[in-house]
């Protein structure tokens, strides 16, 4: 077994697990605490514990045992969860969080000894807790009503106070570098094993045995203050891989019959193993036998029999089915994923863009070829490789709702760091774009949201005084448009002042005076380096420094960045993105005997080119079309075609044609950035290599839009 692979593993589960534990945290401030929700939390702190102890790192182990416990608290309804333990708790995430980077940092001894010492005061605070009384109605009915239901199922039965455990290793627990029997001696720090027998009828034959591989199993009785939970969670690591079922003390004695029905062992002898366990007695197992083989073979359900004897309400069983419902789906999930590197991801589209170069050229040697058959195998061998294409892609698309996720905690620290009321509303989560961009959009977002918070939502008096709610709320929305992706930060704060904006802009030289511009115009000069319309400088922002950033690497990503805003209503900050960065389809045209590609995406139709002498617009079907002509713009040598043709182009809502020689139609385009000499070339955002091996260079239809808008605000102010 490879450790690093196995540490570096560890490490990323752990990551998720804090995440997932994050999120669980901050629901707690929209929606009441559920039993179901605090089991997670418990479950993500006691699975970090025990993954860690696999590799001796004894200093995460320390810390999470105290969050542990108090969170074992919470789930027995000993302590109530308010907004201080929520706060503490995510500053305990965050503390076992840089523990982990420490880790795969390689840390030494002196500098774990160090974090160690950064975390105490919040192990002091948390066992604090661990001292406190239960406090009165601090948890929900809900949790209460658990708790006793849970009670009185297991008060049903017979005479017998143990638990019993029926194990079953599955065959991989030792090639996963798990040690059975530490499972067992573990289990004994929650009590006392009464009596085990060790089974193995399922070790083959000598000649044909596997020495990785795992055939034992136990029948134990076993004696503790546990609740099953607990005993449940000492095989969180190898639950996947074993069978397990848990009967409760004073079960009834039909409950080891189902269980002696369902396990693979041959009945007598199970029973006879149950007998010797002390968890039965043969009389009772006999009789329970005989009469079991006398009843119908269509009993009712336990959960019926359950609610038949006031034993629980139905809802509890409801609620329990539910869960195991949903249990199961998300097992069955887990078991149809895998986790793939990035690095792997990348070579692979890599490859799949030189398969298209590549498939590309055969297309062409087959057209000069004149054969049939080979026409028809490279058209065949085209719908493939852009099958490929597609699902190759797909791989490496994702949903930004992880993203939009991380805001929930920046949105909550940074609310609290101001002292200001503020809620996030996420919407469009499911929307999928290309991991690439989902990384690189992560810090302009980032600083997206926390300008909302800071000049966007207004104090609570101010907000009290112009009849709006006490809280504030910022938005973020996602969803596809014209082969984009639509990523919205919305607040509904006080919005942008024009006037100060102009008058800023107009101090700095960066406006003649006197000039009239638009909404947009003015809105669009915040992203000026160094700008600010801020009285104050705080920890957040007022410095002019951050909005340049943000556009420069929106634009980086060949993106585009809009702002709408409407003074005492709020601020839309609209932010358009390409979905992926690798592939793309896209709609060659010719300019002589020069080539350019046209996003597919953005194209409404092609129509033939008329207009009036003179003018830079033209009639499509009653809608005044401007266009502009390539040829003019990049300055092609030679006549121009006889018939030449608009291609009408859209994008953010507006539309525009582009005058080209000829169509010559769709193109699976691998997109090559052009090199650092061509980064100031306007209106081009990119290359593909054609089949013959010449180049085709990749047409920026926004910065197309912001020529011919430039156009038309010249013509207008003339």
């Amino acid at each position: 077994m490879n450790l690093d692979a196995a540490l570096q593993t560890f490490i990323d589960e752990s990551r998720e697990l804090l995440e997932t534990m994050e999120n669980a945290l901050l629901a707690f401030e929209r929606s009441e605490p559920d039993p179901e929700t605090i089991h997670a939390i418990f479950r993500t702190a006691h699975t970090i514990k025990g993954s860690a102890g696999l590799f001796s790192l004894d200093h995460i182990v320390a810390f999470t045992h105290v969050l542990e416990s108090v969170l074992d608290r919470v789930r027995d309804g000993k302590l109530g969860i308010d907004d201080t333990l929520v706060t503490l708790l995510l500053s305990c995430c965050d503390h076992i969080g840089t523990l982990i980077d420490g880790v795969e940092a390689g840390l030494g001894e002196g500098d774990v000894a160090a974090a160690q010492q950064q975390g105490e005061p919040l192990a002091g605070q948390l066992r604090t807790y661990l001292g406190a009384p239960k406090p009165s109605g601090a948890l929900p009915l809900a949790v209460v009503e658990h708790a006793e239901a849970v009670e009185r199922i297991e008060s049903l039965g017979g005479g017998n106070n143990h638990w019993h455990i029926s194990l079953r290793f599955g065959s991989e627990v030792l090639r996963n570098g798990m040690d059975p029997l530490s499972f067992l001696r573990y289990l004994g720090k929650l009590g006392r094993i009464v009596g085990i027998v060790t089974l193995t009828d399922a070790i083959p034959a000598l000649d044909r045995i596997d020495p990785e591989s795992c055939f034992l199993g136990f029948e134990i009785a076993f004696d503790s203050d546990a609740d099953k939970a607990a005993i449940d969670n000492v095989f969180e690591f190898v639950r996947d891989d074993c069978r397990i079922a848990i009967l409760p003390p004073h079960s009834r004695i039909s409950e080891y019959v189902r269980l002696i029905q369902d396990l693979p062992e041959e009945t007598a002898r199970l029973g006879e193993i149950l007998v010797r366990c002390g968890s039965v007695t043969a009389h009772e197992l006999d009789a329970a036998l005989n009469a079991q083989q006398e009843a119908a073979p269509s009993a009712p359900p336990i959960g019926e029999i359950l609610v038949e004897q006031h034993a629980v309400q139905q809802d509890v069983v409801d609620a329990a089915l539910v869960k195991q419902k949903k249990i199961s789906e998300s097992k069955a999930q887990e078991n149809r994923s895998i986790r793939v590197d990035a690095d792997k991801l990348d070579h692979l589209i890599n490859l799949v863009g030189e398969l298209i170069i590549a498939g590309a050229s055969a297309n062409l040697i087959a057209r000069r070829a004149q054969i049939a058959e080979l026409q028809e195998c490279t058209s065949t061998l085209s719908s493939l490789v852009e099958e490929v294409r597609d699902s190759a892609l797909q791989l490496r698309m994702v949903k930004i709702g992880a993203t939009f996720s991380r805001f929930q905690r920046v949105v909550h620290d940074v609310s609290r760091e101001l002292g200001k009321d503020i809620g996030l509303v996420v919407s469009g989560e499911d929307t999928e774009l290309d991991k690439t961009v989902v990384e690189k959009i992560g810090d302009p977002l980032m600083h997206l949201v926390r300008n909302a918070i800071d000049h966007g939502i207004e104090p609570a008096e101010v907000r009290a005084a112009r009849g709006k709610p006490a809280q504030g709320s910022v938005r973020l929305n996602a969803y596809h448009d014209s082969g984009s992706i639509v990523i919205e930060v919305g607040d509904d704060g006080g919005g942008l002042k024009r006037d100060r904006i102009l008058a800023k802009a107009v101090e700095r030289g960066l406006v003649e005076p006197g000039r009239t511009l638009s909404d947009s115009e003015i809105y669009a000069l915040i992203f000026e380096p160094g700008f600010s319309t801020a009285e104050q400088v705080t920890n957040l922002s007022g410095r002019g420094v951050g909005m340049d950033v943000v556009k420069r690497n929106i634009v980086a990503l060949r993106g585009s960045v809009d702002i709408a805003s409407e003074e005492g209503a709020g601020t839309t900050v609209t932010v358009r993105l390409p979905l992926t960065l690798a592939i793309i389809d896209g709609f060659m045209v010719g300019l002589g005997k020069t080539n350019f590609v046209v996003p597919l995406d953005m194209i409404e139709e092609c129509v033939e080119f008329s207009c009036e002498p003179g003018h830079d617009y033209t009639n499509l079907r009653g809608e005044v079309l401007p266009f502009i002509r390539l040829r003019e713009l990049f300055a092609i040598e030679g006549e121009k075609a006889r018939r030449e043709s608009i291609v009408v182009i859209k994008y953010a809502g507006k539309k525009a044609g582009l005058v080209v020689d000829a169509l010559l139609g769709e193109f699976q385009t691998v997109i090559k950035p052009l090199g650092k000499m061509f980064n100031q070339v306007k209106c081009i955002s990119g290359s593909s290599i054609l089949g013959s091996g010449e180049v085709a260079l990749i047409l920026d239809v926004p910065a197309l839009l912001n020529v011919i808008d430039a156009r038309e605000k010249q013509r207008l102010a003339a």
